[in-house]
């Protein structure tokens, strides 16, 4: 059953995996969404002038929305590699 066509799945293996990529898709989502808060507040500490004391931490926030973006495209493309494969069982 790994390495079997679309076409020869049951009905019930069939959604299964379709519900796996649209988990896979919504995931990815929400690192880029994530990833949009972090850089919104980033912008937010750097550009308050209130807020100069702590402004290093507008910086440590760009990078983690870069990191999270990485993240987040690495993971979506690992595992619909697994899923194109048939892998999808073992994750």
């Amino acid at each position: 059953m790994e390495n079997e066509p679309e076409n020869e799945l049951i009905v019930r293996d069939y959604l299964a995996r379709q519900r796996t990529t649209m988990a896979n898709d919504r995931t990815l989502l929400s690192y880029i969404r994530t990833s949009l808060y972090f850089l919104v507040s980033g912008t937010a500490l750097m550009e308050v002038e209130v807020l100069d004391h702590i402004s290093d931490l507008g910086y440590l926030s760009f990078a983690l929305s870069i990191f999270l973006v990485i993240l987040g495209f690495v993971n979506f493309f690992k595992v619909r590699k697994k899923l194109k494969k048939g892998y999808y069982q073992s994750m």
